[in-house]
């Protein structure tokens, strides 16, 4: 599937802010799952844009405005080839060990609740490690309503289960503690979603978890929708939770009261060759 994407983040201040710096991990890397055609990213006010690598292997470029403004917008364009991996995530930069990502984190500490419900789940069928990944994907989108919306980067999984709603990123946060508590390694990712209702401008980027599976390696698993990372899905960046793997994280001085505003369109695209071969259908 080949996917186009046009992103554009805009934020607007009270007052002009200074000492603007964002921090974007917008970027994806190529894997066997999918081929970064072209990509790029374009701030709309002058600054430096500088290109580095994280500890999670995450691509990683750090802006900095020149002057003070009271308005910016990073526009992100490019187009991704994917492919259907059973979810399977093979030939991806790891920098970490894999037990790595047992590790808790403020965002995916376990609850009582949640201990309770992992359990019951693992003891629910086949006690394989794909086979309780299949069943806890499932179980995490039946019991929590996916509400797509604005997100709080505060809201722990323990408090979304409570709530029994969430974004994405809730889901994801959920199926993480879940996994972790199970000995299974999980991390967060992010990135985009084509989505096959018609539906191509959204308002935000989408979340889901890769699990260590023996023999398989990482395989991806999309609470939110509640089946496994298709070729529909974008990979960008990866770490224990969504702070770790924030498309966007930046600090100011001054601005006053900040505004956000999220405009995205995740589309699919005909390569070369269907539309040759469209055309020549057409033409006999």
């Amino acid at each position: 599937m080949r996917i186009r994407i046009v992103h554009d983040t805009v934020y607007t201040y009270e007052q002009p802010a200074r000492g603007l710096i964002q921090i974007l991990r917008l970027t994806p890397r190529d894997h066997d799952g999918q081929h970064v055609r072209e990509w790029r990213i374009e701030p709309s006010v002058n600054g430096r844009l500088t290109a580095r690598e994280d500890g999670f292997g995450n691509l990683v470029h750090w802006f900095t405005a020149d002057d003070p403004t009271d308005a910016l917008t990073v526009r992100v364009t490019g187009e991704i080839e994917t492919f259907e991996t059973s979810g399977i995530v093979r030939g991806a930069v790891e920098r970490l060990p894999d037990l790595f990502y047992l590790r808790d984190t403020p965002l995916t500490e376990a609850s009582p609740e949640l201990k309770t419900f992992a359990d019951k789940v693992a003891g629910g069928g086949e006690r394989d490690i794909l086979s309780v990944l299949h069943r806890l994907v499932a179980a995490v989108h039946e019991a929590v309503t996916f509400e797509p919306g604005p997100s709080s980067a505060s809201t722990t999984a323990a408090l979304s289960f409570e709530a029994g709603k969430g974004v994405c990123q809730d889901l994801t946060h959920i199926f993480l503690v879940a996994a972790r508590h199970l000995q299974i390694p999980s991390r967060y990712v992010s990135g985009y979603f084509r989505r096959d209702d018609g539906g191509d401008d959204q308002k935000a980027g989408h979340a889901w978890a890769e699990a260590l599976v023996p023999d398989l390696g990482w395989v991806g698993f999309d609470p939110a929708h509640g089946f496994s990372a298709t070729e529909a899905h974008v990979r960008v960046a990866v770490g224990l939770d969504y702070l770790g793997a924030a498309p966007i994280r930046g600090s100011r001085m001054g601005g006053g009261t900040e505004t956000l505003d999220v405009a995205l369109r995740v589309e699919q695209v005909q390569s070369p060759s269907q539309a040759r071969g469209q055309q020549s259908q057409s033409q006999g």
